[in-house]
């Protein structure tokens, strides 16, 4: 089932990369290096193992399970945001945190980037990094009154369209009451860490990660009111598919998806298990938007002294 060195590190680190990418077979290859010239023991899922030129001394599983994380003390993520949400799936349910460097374009999951790599390597070795909990929701899917699917999300929850050639009819609700109902091609239900990602590209706003709060942003939506809503983090956000309209289909971080019958209804509350995150930097979210995002901020005097 594994395979392991002689003697065991007594810290471990999961390292887990997209080795689709020679970017990120190249990075993955100098983290190992650099972990294990400083004694401590990396362990990697034997399928990646296949891909990447590691020694005989890297621990290598074969599930990729949650369990195979134990007695992990961090998850060093290598990819884009396709492989940064694959490793918070792993990250949820271990309880370990992910530590997360950028490959791809954004990548606001990660705290550093390919450029880095010294420097992850020196703060895991010194742990000289801190531990932050981001939030995430649970999704229930209920069709005719039953609960048909359970999910969760750490960026959001999209209910979409099939059919191109039709919108998807919903009614929102909130905390129990109508909120209001259209035509649209999709309602994304987000987190503050989602807020920079699909929500972000439907229109909804930016959300600071230490605020608290659940987002509902409507996706091209044929009416007066179709505004982004934010609400209390105890709020439960529902949209209900109408039954005169296509079926649907749910999406759960771009990774894992369900069809939606029409007159099915789902369910966003805040998730019980948040994703632990750990952080290098000391820098402000602020700055962190203006550098993924390359905002133009010439001309800022600051506040004056």
């Amino acid at each position: 089932m594994t395979t392991t060195s002689a003697a065991t590190p007594a810290r471990t680190v999961f390292l887990l990369a997209h080795t689709g990418r020679p970017a990120a077979i190249r990075s993955a290859e100098l983290v190992v290096q650099g972990l294990l010239r400083s004694g401590l023991g990396v362990r990697v899922l034997a399928a990646e193992a296949a891909d990447l030129p590691l020694p005989p001394s890297v621990e290598t599983v074969n599930e990729a399970t949650p369990e195979v994380l134990d007695g992990c003390e961090l998850l060093i993520v290598l990819g884009g945001d396709g492989t940064l949400l694959r490793g918070a799936e792993f990250a949820r349910a271990s309880g370990v945190p992910m530590l997360g460097v950028n490959l791809g374009r954004v990548g606001f999951l990660a705290e550093a980037e390919r450029d880095d790599l010294d420097k992850v390597v020196d703060r895991v070795v010194t742990r000289a990094y801190e531990v932050e909990e981001r939030m995430t929701i649970d999704v229930v899917v209920h069709t005719n009154g039953d609960v048909v699917h359970r999910d969760w999300a750490l960026n959001e929850a999209a209910v979409q369209k099939v059919s191109p050639d039709r919108m998807l009819e919903v009614v929102l609700e909130i905390d129990g009451r109508p909120v209001t109902g259209f035509g649209c091609d999709g309602i994304v239900c987000a987190t503050p860490t989602g807020s920079t990602a699909y929500a972000f590209s439907a229109g909804g706003p930016v959300v600071w990660p230490e605020v608290e709060a659940l987002l509902m942003v409507p996706i091209s939506a044929h009416a007066l009111f179709a505004k982004p809503l934010v609400t209390s983090p105890t709020s439960v956000l529902a949209v209900e598919v109408q039954r005169n309209t296509p079926h649907g289909v749910l999406w759960c971080d771009g990774r894992r998806t369900i069809e939606l019958p029409p007159a099915a209804r789902v369910e966003v509350r805040r998730g019980a298990v948040p994703v632990r995150l750990a952080r290098l930097h000391h820098a402000s979210f602020t700055d962190r938007l203006v550098a993924k995002f390359a905002l133009p901020v010439s001309g800022w005097r600051g506040k004056p002294h």
